[in-house]
């Protein structure tokens, strides 16, 4: 077979869950299980993650949230959709018993609006200075002036979302918390959550009542560089199709992106950028094979890289190549790209074959 292969550690992805759960000290996980979760199958994610202890998950979409309450219809989840009541997705937000996450005054009135005959659940989505969804602090106070916005509505929680938690001396970490304590002051009684992943990294008064990890429980670092208490989730390996010997002079891939100064063993790999391999991995690009990072050779095609294997004897048809996972780490290999572990995760193929271990 040719087809690359996605291998899914769930003793991975709980380990990962423990490890962040220690770092919350008490506070709720609430996982982000969004783009499918992070492009790893939700439905899995959130299996293991509730035999974990979670009861609160993340998505952005209407139909993200849709699909997660049936994978999960047996269970008493709360699934938070992160775009809010947006226009015509009242009815179903309300039938599949889904919790919007409001980040506008219409959003508000529209949702309130919705609760006809009794009263629904929501959560508020304040702006503390990353200026995309959210309230602005002068709108939450014309909010908490007007109480009868509010009137049918349930506000379990209020949210902000950090900018620059991955890079912890960042000024505007401490501006966001002090916006949030600040802002949240108006909203007595209501719980409470600013940290991410990365977020869980930096001092404990941001930690809140609940933290909603996302990248780092499927594998990737907090500050987007391999991480000690993290272990990878998704290892991504393909096949080599065929090795074959590359005269110095002669050149690999279109447009010539390489030339050979020696004569060079190569190994062409069945992935490229419909597997997920972007282009811009190219001229910085490693996979690992054989027990060494092995480069890539040429630019990145749609189906298949080049990679140098001429001090390995093990390179032959069939063997399999990984592009990152347990030995390559995924912050590694998007720093070679240019990119973050979010975009290589949310990138891997439908047509990779996935292999699910740990479960």
């Amino acid at each position: 077979m040719t087809e690359s292969r996605l291998t899914l550690d769930l003793d991975a992805l709980s380990a990962n869950y423990a490890a962040l759960r220690k770092r919350a000290g008490g506070v709720e996980l609430a996982p982000a299980v969004k783009a499918d979760g992070y492009g790893l199958g939700a439905p899995v994610i959130a299996d293991r993650l509730w035999a974990e202890g979670a009861r609160t998950f993340y998505v952005a979409r209407l139909s993200e949230g849709v699909a997660l309450r049936q994978a999960l219809s047996d269970r008493d989840a709360t699934i938070c959709v992160l775009d809010g009541a947006t226009p015509g997705s009242g009815d179903t937000l309300e039938g599949a018993k889904l919790t919007p996450v409001l980040n506008s005054l219409p959003q508000i009135e529209a949702w309130n609006a919705q609760a006809r005959s009794g009263r629904l659940r929501a959560a508020l989505h304040v702006d503390t200075g990353m200026n995309r969804l959210g309230l602005r602090p002068e709108e939450v106070k014309v909010l908490v002036g007007a109480t009868d916005r509010l009137k049918r509505l349930d506000l379990d929680l209020v949210i902000s979302h950090l900018a620059c938690a991955d890079t912890p001396s960042h000024p505007l970490n401490a501006l966001q918390l002090e916006r949030f304590q600040e802002t949240t002051a108006l909203l007595p009684n209501v719980r409470r959550s600013l940290s991410n992943s990365a977020g869980l990294f930096l001092d404990e008064a941001y930690r809140f009542d609940q933290a909603r990890p996302g990248v780092s429980l499927y594998g990737g670092g907090p500050e987007g560089v391999p991480h000690p208490e993290i272990r990878a989730v998704a290892t991504v390996e393909a096949p080599i199709l065929q090795v074959r010997v590359v005269p110095r002079g002669e050149s690999v891939g279109y447009g010539a992106g390489w030339t050979a100064p020696d004569t060079t063993r190569v190994a062409i790999v069945a992935a490229g950028y419909a597997d997920g391999v972007l282009r811009s991995t190219h001229p910085n690009g490693q996979v690992w094979f054989d027990g060494a990072r092995r480069r890539l050779l040429g630019r990145v095609s749609m189906d298949l890289i080049a990679i140098e294997i001429t001090d390995c004897d093990a390179a032959r048809p069939g063997a399999m190549v990984e592009l990152f996972g347990r030995n390559l780490p995924i912050d590694d290999a998007a720093a070679a790209a240019g990119t973050s572990a979010y975009e290589l995760l949310t990138r891997i193929a439908p047509r990779a074959r996935t292999v699910v271990i740990g479960g």
